[in-house]
């Protein structure tokens, strides 16, 4: 991780004194452990300031859309394929973008490791060959990071970028014979009448913050539509089916978009496995596609395309 941050540091450094960008987008140290925050760096000498760790789980392709300036920005291997989202919906253009791509090795779930801690409030930690360090006050504790990934992370099938300029560190092999859908084929094996039991149980506990639609890149709209109100397409208030509406509805908006960064469940203050909807739009993208989202500028999405062998078997 040392590594990674001196190359940023570097890179940063060496695109803004040469003019070649205007800003620099990466993380710096938040101020308490375990929490890095997203920094944009204009001046060279701001740029030891930029930090890297398995705290940078925020997908900094969310700063993206509709800039018209030029921009250095440091991605994972799941942010590159959202910026090819970008690029692909006209966003952004490839010319404004220097990409500094990170390998990913997964990204830390704070809230597993609180869980791991029981109350106890860390004051320091540290990820060094395959653990993370943590301690506070009268305790120290040493976790195997592998065991501390966010789910999405733990999943991933896609942890080198896919569009970079330059590399800030090595390639890392990508998981083979990965499974990600289990979760997602027990639900499909519900009854219809189970299915919607365990969706409304789902999103019981949410307060509609939207804190889930704010941290997604793919969520650029410039009135959402749960702001509309010339029609209003959904309520304000906690309803249950205004609540439910909300999710579904965001969640096919994000059908052969999403990329699975996870930023929706890392935000949600209360903790909704919000992702259970997107991962099921992507499973059937994929499944009734053959489409991976991000993984190419050259491929258009298969819901803004028409071919021929669509299938139709949903026509009635």
């Amino acid at each position: 991780m040392r590594a990674y941050t001196e190359r940023i540091r570097e890179a940063a450094k060496r695109l803004l004194t040469e003019k070649r960008v205007d800003v620099v987008i990466g993380f710096r140290k938040g101020t308490i452990p375990l929490v890095n925050e997203p920094f944009l760096v204009k001046d060279p000498k701001d740029a030891d300031q930029l930090y890297w760790d398995g705290n940078c789980g925020v997908n900094l392709a969310n700063y993206l859309a509709k800039r018209t300036d030029r921009v250095a920005v440091v991605a994972k291997g799941c942010d590159t394929r959202n910026i090819v989202v970008h690029l692909l919906e006209f966003q952004i253009k490839r010319e404004q973008l220097y990409i500094l791509g990170a390998p990913c090795h997964g990204m830390l779930d704070r809230r597993k490791i609180a869980g791991e801690l029981k109350g106890k409030e860390p004051t320091f930690a540290e990820e060094s060959d395959g653990t993370v360090k943590i301690s506070g006050r009268e305790f120290e504790v040493t976790l195997d990071r592998k065991e501390f990934l966010q789910e999405n992370c733990s999943i991933c099938i896609h942890r080198n970028p896919v569009l970079y300029d330059e590399l800030v560190g090595e390639l890392v092999e990508e998981q083979q014979n990965v499974d990600r859908y289990v979760d997602i084929r027990e639900i499909e094996a519900l009854l219809p009448a189970d299915r919607w039991q365990y969706f409304s149980k789902l999103v019981e506990p949410c307060i509609r913050c939207y804190a889930c639609r704010n941290a997604c890149p793919a969520c650029y709209c410039p009135t959402c539509f749960v702001d509309e109100s010339r029609p209003q397409w959904v309520g304000k208030s906690l309803d249950k089916t205004d609540t439910l509406t909300f999710h579904f509805l965001r969640a096919y908006h994000l059908g052969g978009r999403c990329t699975d960064c996870g930023s929706c469940e890392r935000a949600c203050p209360v903790g909704i496995k919000v992702r259970k909807f997107t991962k099921k739009l992507e499973k059937d993208i994929r499944e009734l596609y053959g489409y991976e989202t991000g993984l190419s500028v050259d491929e258009r999405p298969p819901l803004d395309t028409y071919r021929p062998g669509d299938p139709e078997a949903f026509i009635k």
